[in-house]
Protein backbone atom coordinates (compact mmCIF):
# COMPACT_ATOMS: atom_id res chain seq x y z
CA UNK A 1 0.00 0.00 0.00
CA UNK A 2 2.76 2.46 0.94
CA UNK A 3 4.81 1.73 -2.21
CA UNK A 4 1.71 2.23 -4.35
CA UNK A 5 1.29 5.72 -2.87
CA UNK A 6 4.94 6.55 -3.48
CA UNK A 7 4.72 5.32 -7.07
CA UNK A 8 1.59 7.36 -7.67
CA UNK A 9 3.22 10.50 -6.22
CA UNK A 10 6.34 9.87 -8.28
CA UNK A 11 4.28 9.44 -11.45
CA UNK A 12 2.33 12.63 -10.75
CA UNK A 13 5.62 14.47 -10.32
CA UNK A 14 6.92 13.02 -13.61
CA UNK A 15 3.76 14.10 -15.44
CA UNK A 16 3.93 17.61 -13.95
CA UNK A 17 7.62 18.00 -14.84
CA UNK A 18 7.08 16.70 -18.38
CA UNK A 19 4.06 18.97 -18.87
CA UNK A 20 6.14 21.96 -17.76
CA UNK A 21 8.95 21.05 -20.12
CA UNK A 22 6.59 20.52 -23.06
CA UNK A 23 4.76 23.80 -22.36
CA UNK A 24 8.04 25.72 -22.54
CA UNK A 25 9.09 24.19 -25.83
CA UNK A 26 8.39 25.57 -29.29
CA UNK A 27 8.64 22.23 -31.07
CA UNK A 28 8.11 18.61 -30.09
CA UNK A 29 9.26 15.72 -32.26
CA UNK A 30 7.97 12.19 -31.70
CA UNK A 31 10.20 9.38 -32.98
CA UNK A 32 10.39 5.61 -32.66
CA UNK A 33 13.75 4.49 -31.31
CA UNK A 34 13.51 0.72 -31.18
CA UNK A 35 16.83 -0.93 -31.97
CA UNK A 36 19.03 2.01 -30.96
CA UNK A 37 21.98 1.00 -28.82
CA UNK A 38 22.77 2.80 -25.58
CA UNK A 39 25.79 4.46 -27.22
CA UNK A 40 23.67 5.68 -30.15
CA UNK A 41 21.00 7.02 -27.79
CA UNK A 42 23.65 8.83 -25.74
CA UNK A 43 25.06 10.32 -28.94
CA UNK A 44 21.60 11.56 -29.90
CA UNK A 45 21.06 13.02 -26.42
CA UNK A 46 24.45 14.77 -26.59
CA UNK A 47 23.68 16.30 -29.99
CA UNK A 48 20.29 17.45 -28.75
CA UNK A 49 21.80 19.04 -25.62
CA UNK A 50 24.37 20.88 -27.75
CA UNK A 51 21.52 22.28 -29.86
CA UNK A 52 19.67 23.39 -26.73
CA UNK A 53 17.05 20.64 -26.77
CA UNK A 54 16.10 17.67 -24.64
CA UNK A 55 15.13 14.06 -25.25
CA UNK A 56 12.74 12.33 -22.88
CA UNK A 57 11.50 8.78 -22.86
CA UNK A 58 8.40 8.29 -20.75
CA UNK A 59 5.61 5.79 -20.60
CA UNK A 60 3.12 6.67 -23.29
CA UNK A 61 0.26 6.89 -20.81
CA UNK A 62 2.19 9.39 -18.69
CA UNK A 63 3.21 11.38 -21.77
CA UNK A 64 -0.45 11.56 -22.85
CA UNK A 65 -1.41 12.90 -19.41
CA UNK A 66 1.37 15.49 -19.64
CA UNK A 67 0.23 16.59 -23.11
CA UNK A 68 -3.32 17.09 -21.80
CA UNK A 69 -1.96 19.65 -19.32
CA UNK A 70 -0.40 21.77 -22.09
CA UNK A 71 -1.62 23.92 -24.96
CA UNK A 72 0.42 21.81 -27.40
CA UNK A 73 -1.46 20.15 -30.25
CA UNK A 74 -2.96 16.80 -29.35
CA UNK A 75 -0.37 14.38 -30.68
CA UNK A 76 -1.27 11.57 -28.31
CA UNK A 77 -2.19 9.27 -31.22
CA UNK A 78 1.51 9.29 -32.17
CA UNK A 79 2.44 7.82 -28.80
CA UNK A 80 2.35 4.09 -29.40
CA UNK A 81 5.21 1.67 -28.97
CA UNK A 82 8.69 2.73 -27.92
CA UNK A 83 8.79 6.45 -28.74
CA UNK A 84 10.84 9.36 -27.52
CA UNK A 85 9.97 13.02 -27.26
CA UNK A 86 12.54 15.52 -28.50
CA UNK A 87 11.78 19.15 -27.71
CA UNK A 88 13.46 22.52 -27.58
CA UNK A 89 12.64 26.19 -27.06
CA UNK A 90 14.17 26.90 -30.50
CA UNK A 91 11.49 26.07 -33.09
CA UNK A 92 13.98 24.34 -35.39
CA UNK A 93 16.63 22.71 -33.16
CA UNK A 94 14.79 19.55 -32.09
CA UNK A 95 13.55 18.82 -35.61
CA UNK A 96 16.96 19.51 -37.13
CA UNK A 97 18.88 17.22 -34.75
CA UNK A 98 16.28 14.42 -34.99
CA UNK A 99 16.14 14.57 -38.80
CA UNK A 100 19.92 14.67 -39.14
CA UNK A 101 20.31 11.72 -36.78
CA UNK A 102 17.55 9.78 -38.56
CA UNK A 103 19.34 10.24 -41.91
CA UNK A 104 22.47 8.56 -40.59
CA UNK A 105 20.71 5.96 -38.42
CA UNK A 106 17.67 4.13 -39.81
CA UNK A 107 16.69 2.84 -36.35
CA UNK A 108 15.35 6.28 -35.42
CA UNK A 109 12.09 6.87 -37.29
CA UNK A 110 10.36 10.23 -37.01
CA UNK A 111 6.62 9.73 -36.55
CA UNK A 112 5.45 13.34 -36.30
CA UNK A 113 5.34 16.18 -33.84
CA UNK A 114 3.90 19.52 -32.92
CA UNK A 115 4.85 23.15 -33.22
CA UNK A 116 2.74 24.98 -30.69
CA UNK A 117 -0.90 24.23 -31.41
CA UNK A 118 -0.10 22.90 -34.89
CA UNK A 119 0.27 19.17 -35.37
CA UNK A 120 3.06 18.14 -37.73
CA UNK A 121 3.33 15.00 -39.81
CA UNK A 122 6.66 13.48 -40.88
CA UNK A 123 7.03 15.79 -43.88
CA UNK A 124 6.22 18.79 -41.69
CA UNK A 125 8.97 17.85 -39.24
CA UNK A 126 11.45 17.34 -42.08
CA UNK A 127 10.49 20.68 -43.65
CA UNK A 128 10.98 22.36 -40.28
CA UNK A 129 14.41 20.71 -40.00
CA UNK A 130 15.51 22.32 -43.26
CA UNK A 131 14.85 25.84 -42.00
CA UNK A 132 17.75 27.81 -40.53
CA UNK A 133 17.98 27.78 -36.74
CA UNK A 134 17.26 30.83 -34.61
CA UNK A 135 20.99 31.55 -34.22
CA UNK A 136 21.55 31.25 -37.98
CA UNK A 137 18.66 33.65 -38.63
CA UNK A 138 20.12 36.13 -36.15
CA UNK A 139 23.50 35.95 -37.87
CA UNK A 140 21.88 36.51 -41.27
CA UNK A 141 19.92 39.47 -39.93
CA UNK A 142 23.03 41.06 -38.42
CA UNK A 143 24.81 40.54 -41.74
CA UNK A 144 22.00 42.24 -43.62
CA UNK A 145 21.94 45.16 -41.20
CA UNK A 146 25.71 45.67 -41.15
CA UNK A 147 26.24 45.33 -44.91
CA UNK A 148 24.77 48.76 -45.85
CA UNK A 149 26.84 50.43 -43.13
CA UNK A 150 29.98 48.82 -44.56
CA UNK A 151 29.06 50.01 -48.05
CA UNK A 152 28.44 53.57 -46.82
CA UNK A 153 31.80 53.61 -45.03
CA UNK A 154 33.55 52.40 -48.19
CA UNK A 155 31.87 55.11 -50.31
CA UNK A 156 32.74 57.85 -47.82
CA UNK A 157 36.31 56.64 -47.56
CA UNK A 158 36.85 56.43 -51.34
CA UNK A 159 37.05 60.22 -52.08
CA UNK A 160 39.63 60.67 -49.33
CA UNK A 161 41.72 57.85 -50.74
CA UNK A 162 41.46 59.27 -54.25
CA UNK A 163 42.43 62.75 -53.03
CA UNK A 164 45.47 61.32 -51.25
CA UNK A 165 46.55 59.54 -54.46
CA UNK A 166 46.17 62.73 -56.50
CA UNK A 167 48.20 64.75 -53.98
CA UNK A 168 50.88 62.06 -53.90
CA UNK A 169 51.06 62.03 -57.70
CA UNK A 170 51.38 65.85 -57.84
CA UNK A 171 54.07 65.88 -55.19
CA UNK A 172 56.02 63.20 -57.03
CA UNK A 173 55.74 65.03 -60.36
CA UNK A 174 56.67 68.35 -58.68
CA UNK A 175 59.73 66.74 -57.05
CA UNK A 176 60.77 65.16 -60.35
CA UNK A 177 60.57 68.49 -62.21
Amino acid sequence: MWSETVDRAHKEELVTNLAGDLSGSATIVVAEYSGLSVAEMEGLRRQMRQAGGTIRIAKNRLARLALQQTEVADISELLSGPVLLAYSPDPVAAAKVAATFAKSNDKLVIVGGAMGATELDVTGVRALAELPSLDELRAQLIGLISRPATNVAAVLQAPGTQLARVLTAYSETGAAA
